[in-house]
C-alpha cells in the first residue's frame, strides 16, 4: 500500500485590516488617519458632516501613502485636505470603504467592533478650543492592571449621545510601547507575527546572530542580555543597555527580552494597538525551568487581560484625535541619559541598529501622524526607498538620517496652543563629565522653546518628564549622581542638569511668559498635580504641573507611600529645606487627591488623566480616571 502524504495545513486568509484606523489629526483643513493592512488597499473616505451632506473621496497616492513593511503588511498613511474647513465644535461621522472586486465594504463590515450599537459610521468631533484633554503615558502590556485607554472608551460610550462632552484630544506623553521590557509570551507573539506577516528581515553587524531570521528559530527567550559581544569597548553597553539593571530604589526594567529587529518593533505596535493580530497567531510555552515557567505564566495571565481590552482601545484611537511623543522605553531605557551612555551605545554597530530600528518604528507608527509636513522631502523619500528595497545600505542610510533628525517636537494650533517637547534627542551634555546626566533639552532647543511661547496668553507644554517633580525622589537621584551612578536610578529629571534646569526655570520667570501655563507630563508611574507661583513677583504667571502615569503601569505602592510621607515632611511649601533646591524662587503647592488620606499627594492608579479647562486655559478640573472604575480628583488646598 502506498503511503498517503500528510495533508498540508493551509493558513486562514488574512483580514484586510490588521490595525486601525487611528485618527491622528483633525485640524480645520486636514484629517490624518493611520492603518495597517495585509495588502495595499483601494480606499474611499466618507465624511458625513450633517445628515444631508456627505462627501465621498477616493484616496489617491497624494492622499494615502502606502508603505510595504512586509510580504503581508502595508502601512497606509492618510492625510486629506478638507474643504470647506471644519467648523469649531463640528460633530461629523466618517467611514473608510475598502474596494474589492467592484464591491465596497465599510467599517461596520470589516471592523464591527469599532461601532457602537446602531452605528454605521464613526462619530468624531472637531475642536480647536481645548475644553478637555485626555492624557497619559507608560502603557506596559504585561503590568497586571486595567488599561486606562479602555477606561476612556467607557467614558466615551457613556457620553455617546453628547459627543460635545468628549475630550478634545488624547495626548500620549511617552512609552507607548516598551521595546526594552517585553514579557516572554509577548516576545513569542511578536516573532510569530513577524513570520505570519512576512515582515522584513535584516542582517546584523558585530553580533552573535547574523540576521533577524535567526530569532524566529531561537528567540533567546529571557536571555537576550547574552547577545552582545563581550569586547572591551562594549562592556559598558552590555552592562547598561541590555542587562536588566539593578535598581535598589525604583522598579527594575529588565531587558532580557529586548526587541532587536525592525520587524519585531513593528509587530509590537500592531499587537499593542489592535486585537486582530492576536487572532492570527498561537503561542505555546517552551521548555523552561520552574522559576522561569512560573514567570511566563504570570505574564501570560496579565497579557490575557490586556488582549481582552484591545477592542475598547481600538475604538478610542479611531474616535479621538491622538497625538504622541516618545520617551525612553519607546527606544530603550536610559536613552541618551548621559553622554557616556550615548557615545557607547551609538559607537557599537549592533546597538546602533537596535536604536535605529526603534526610531524607524516610531517614525512609521507615531511620529509621522503628529506632523506629516515635518517628514516631506528627504526623510519620507528615504523611508519609501527602504520600503521598496529593504537592503542594508538603505537601512543604514535611513537610521543615519533619523539619528540626525531634529524636528520630532511640534506645536498644535489649538486654543490654548499645545507645545510638545522632544526631551530625548537634543540633550544638553553635562559640562562636569561624560558620566553625569545630560539636560533634557540643550540650550538651542530651549531658546527655540522660549521663542515659541512668546505671544501666547495661555499655553500647554507637554514634557514627558515632569518639570516640577517629587523633590525627595529627585534628591535620591541626585545622591546617585554624586556617586557617579545616574543610570541606576534613571536620573533624568529636569533638575538633574544645572544649566538646563536654570534655563527652563528662567523661562517661567521671563516677563513674556504666558500668564496661564500648564505642564502636562507622564513618565513616573504615579499621578499628581501642583500649583506653582513665583516668589517675590507681583505678576507671577499661574503655573500648573499635571502628571498622569501610567496608562497601564504603577509604582511599587508601599515605596511610593513612604516617599510621599517623607517628601511632605521635608519639602512642605513653608520648609526652609526648599531654599537648598533649584526651585527656591517658586512656591509649589500640591493638590489633595479626594480619595486619599489627608496630606497624601501622590496617586498610584493605572488609568488616564482628564483635564478640563475654562475659557482662559486654566484648569477647571483635574482627574485621574482609574482603570478600575474609581476616579480621583485633585482639589486645591485653599
Amino acid at each position: 500500500m502506498s503511503e498517503v502524504a500528510p495533508e498540508k495545513i493551509v493558513p486562514q486568509p488574512l483580514p484586510d485590516v490588521l490595525a486601525g484606523p487611528m485618527l491622528r489629526r483633525l485640524l480645520p483643513e486636514r484629517m490624518t488617519l493611520w492603518l495597517v493592512a495585509s495588502k495595499a488597499l483601494t480606499l474611499t473616505l466618507i465624511l458625513e458632516r450633517d445628515p444631508a451632506h456627505s462627501v465621498r473621496l477616493r484616496l489617491d497616492e497624494s492622499q494615502c501613502r502606502r508603505l510595504r513593511i512586509g510580504e503581508h503588511a502595508v502601512v497606509h498613511m492618510i492625510d486629506v485636505a478638507i474643504c470647506p474647513a471644519f467648523d469649531e465644535g463640528e460633530i461629523l461621522r466618517y467611514d473608510l470603504l475598502i474596494e474589492d472586486q467592484g464591491q465596497c465594504h465599510g467599517i461596520a463590515e470589516w471592523a464591527p467592533q469599532l461601532c457602537h450599537e446602531g452605528e454605521a459610521l464613526l462619530t468624531v468631533r472637531h475642536a480647536m478650543t481645548l475644553a478637555s484633554i485626555a492624557h497619559g503615558s507608560c502603557r506596559r502590556p504585561h503590568h497586571d492592571a486595567p488599561d486606562g485607554l479602555a477606561r476612556l472608551d467607557r467614558e466615551l460610550h457613556a457620553r455617546r449621545a453628547t459627543p460635545e462632552q468628549w475630550p478634545s484630544l488624547l495626548m500620549m506623553t511617552g512609552d507607548q510601547i516598551y521595546a526594552d521590557d517585553v514579557a516572554g509570551p509577548m516576545l513569542l507573539a511578536i516573532n510569530a507575527l513577524v513570520e505570519r506577516l512576512g515582515l522584513y528581515h535584516e542582517h546584523f553587524e558585530s553580533a552573535e546572530i547574523s540576521d533577524s531570521r535567526t530569532l524566529l528559530q531561537a528567540p533567546w527567550l529571557y536571555q537576550r542580555n547574552r547577545l552582545l559581544p563581550a569586547t572591551p569597548d562594549n562592556r559598558l553597553l552590555q552592562r547598561y543597555f541590555f542587562r536588566g539593571k539593578e535598581k535598589p530604589i525604583f522598579t527594575a526594567a529588565g531587558a532580557d527580552n529586548h526587541l532587536i529587529s525592525l520587524g519585531e518593533i513593528l509587530a509590537m505596535y500592531l499587537l499593542v494597538w489592535s486585537p486582530i493580530p492576536w487572532q492570527l497567531i498561537a503561542i505555546e510555552r517552551p521548555d523552561l525551568d520552574d522559576k522561569t515557567a512560573a514567570l511566563f505564566e504570570t505574564e501570560r495571565a496579565a497579557l490575557d487581560h490586556f488582549i481582552a481590552e484591545l477592542p475598547a482601545v481600538r475604538r478610542v484611537l479611531a474616535r479621538l484625535p491622538t497625538w504622541m511623543i516618545f520617551d525612553d522605553h519607546d527606544v530603550t531605557d536610559d536613552w541618551n541619559l548621559t553622554a557616556q551612555w550615548e557615545r557607547t551605545a551609538l559607537g557599537h554597530p549592533f546597538s546602533r541598529r537596535i536604536m535605529g530600528n526603534a526610531l524607524i518604528g516610531y517614525l512609521i507608527c507615531q511620529g509621522w501622524g503628529n506632523a506629516p509636513e515635518h517628514f516631506d522631502g528627504d526623510m519620507m523619500a528615504q523611508l519609501e526607498a527602504y520600503c521598496r528595497m529593504p537592503d542594508e545600505p538603505q537601512h543604514d542610510a535611513l537610521i543615519e538620517a533619523l539619528l540626525r533628525f531634529e524636528r520630532w517636537h511640534y506645536t498644535l494650533p489649538t486654543r490654548p496652543a499645545m507645545v510638545v517637547l522632544d526631551t530625548r534627542t537634543r540633550r544638553w551634555r553635562s559640562e562636569r563629565g561624560l558620566h553625569k546626566p545630560s539636560g533634557l533639552m540643550d540650550w538651542e532647543a530651549l531658546t527655540e522653546l522660549q521663542q515659541e511661547l512668546m505671544g501666547h496668553d495661555a499655553i500647554i507644554m507637554v514634557s514627558p518628564a515632569p518639570v516640577f517633580g517629587v523633590k525627595l525622589i529627585e534628591t535620591v537621584q541626585q545622591v546617585f549622581v554624586w556617586l557617579n551612578r545616574p543610570l541606576l536610578v534613571d536620573a533624568e529629571n529636569w533638575m538633574s542638569h544645572r544649566s538646563a534646569a536654570y534655563v527652563m526655570l528662567n523661562i517661567f520667570r521671563h516677563r513674556h511668559t504666558p500668564q496661564n501655563f500648564i505642564v502636562l507630563s507622564g513618565d513616573v508611574h504615579y499621578s499628581f498635580a501642583y500649583d506653582v507661583q513665583l516668589r517675590e513677583q507681583h505678576h507671577s504667571p499661574r503655573i500648573w504641573q499635571i502628571t498622569s502615569s501610567g496608562i497601564r503601569n504603577e509604582f511599587p505602592d508601599t515605596l511610593l507611600d513612604t516617599f510621599d510621607r517623607i517628601n511632605r515632611w521635608l519639602f512642605a511649601p513653608w520648609s526652609p529645606v526648599n531654599w537648598l533646591t533649584k526651585r527656591r524662587h517658586m512656591v509649589i503647592k500640591p493638590r489633595q487627591p479626594d480619595s486619599r488620606s489627608p496630606g497624601e499627594r501622590l496617586v498610584n492608579k493605572a488609568g488616564i488623566g482628564l483635564l478640563r479647562l475654562d475659557e482662559h486655559g486654566c484648569p477647571r478640573e483635574i482627574m485621574q480616571l482609574g482603570g478600575d472604575g474609581h476616579d480621583v480628583r485633585f482639589e486645591r488646598d485653599d
